[in-house]
């Protein structure tokens, strides 16, 4: 399967006919407009998945903020082939103006970080700062947004449209030929705490790309900062979906055992449930151009096994968690 990813991203970081964009560009975004006047050598990308996108540009980040996981460099196994021997420097925890001014970059990222008018007020004294649109909130930027984004500004906005393009095709013709997708409700949750995203955030929005519907009872719940919602232990009725996913970021196996009313639930019943192992979580939890091809390799199979309408179908990944219900 990584094969099959490696080989995506290889292809997809050929060169394209057209040539480098034309330098001056300017990028509105919630804290008004930066000015990149010639294209970017040295950048630091902030946000705490934005490495990707740059890398799917065949841009090598000097510095890059960690989320987590165990790569020293913070870049997830669909990455690798595009970083290369390339080494950044990683950030981790709270932006640090002063560590930024002293690595002197000439682009700053920060379209999925948090970053605050005090941040830019100050980075874009370092550098051209670019940091989210006001409508998408701090974390709810669609990457198909973050990755023009990334292209206008290091001047490789043909190979970001061929990018968009080409991952738009695949989730169009996943649509096409599961038509029993389409308006069925689905919802990706976190295991541990019971949490679910809204459509705004890209775990919401993947689905919705599939053709499934993130229920209202969740999206009610949220703002547009606020995409991850809380679910109560004694009604789990607004995650009893036709296709749960849950979430697990490496330790909440053991919780899913502990929620009293899960076996009561539909989805548990007819084997509805989709569990995302700690990669495949990572893979829909980044929903960058260079993750998603390995998430929809994996995932599509474990939804068509899930949405079948058959409780004695095994969902193979519920199977290997050991979380399926009594009697399989």
């Amino acid at each position: 399967m990584l094969r099959t990813l490696m080989t995506c991203i290889a292809l997809a970081l050929c060169p394209v006919a057209a040539g480098a964009d034309s330098f001056p560009v300017e990028i509105q975004h919630k804290y008004g407009t930066t000015r990149i006047d010639s294209a970017p050598k040295k950048i630091v990308s902030l946000s705490f998945i934005g490495h990707d996108f740059l890398l799917a540009l065949g841009v090598k980040p000097y510095a890059l903020r960690k989320w987590y996981g165990t790569d020293p460099y913070g870049v997830w196994p669909w990455g690798h082939a595009a970083l290369g021997n390339a080494q950044p420097v990683v950030m981790q925890g709270e932006i640090n103006i002063e560590q930024i001014a002293t690595m002197q970059p000439d682009l700053i990222m920060g379209q999925w970080s948090g970053i605050t008018a005090r941040d830019y007020a100050l980075l874009s004294q370092i550098a051209p700062t670019v940091p989210p649109k006001a409508e998408y909130g701090d974390f709810g930027t669609p990457w198909q947004e973050m990755q023009r984004t990334a292209g206008i500004a290091t001047g490789k906005s043909a190979e970001a449209e061929q990018w968009i393009k080409r991952i738009e095709d695949r989730f169009a013709t996943i649509r096409e030929t599961h038509p029993d997708w389409q308006g069925a409700s689905s919802a990706m949750v976190w295991a541990g705490q019971t949490g679910a995203y809204t459509s705004r955030d890209i775990r919401g929005r993947f689905l919705e790309d599939l053709g499934f519907k993130v229920p209202d009872a969740i999206n009610a719940r949220g703002t547009l900062d606020n995409f991850y919602v809380l679910i109560p232990a004694e009604d789990l009725s607004p995650i009893d979906v036709d296709a749960l996913v849950w979430i697990d970021a490496g330790t909440s196996v053991s919780a899913l055992h502990r929620k009293p009313l899960r076996p009561t639930m539909r989805a548990y019943k007819e084997g509805r449930e989709v569990y995302a192992d700690p990669l495949l979580s990572a893979a829909l939890s980044h929903s960058s151009p260079l993750s998603l091809d390995y998430a929809l390799d994996r995932i599509v199979p474990l939804l068509e096994a899930a949405m079948d309408g058959d409780s004695a179908t095994v969902v193979r990944s519920s199977r290997d968690a050991g979380i399926l219900s009594e009697g399989f």
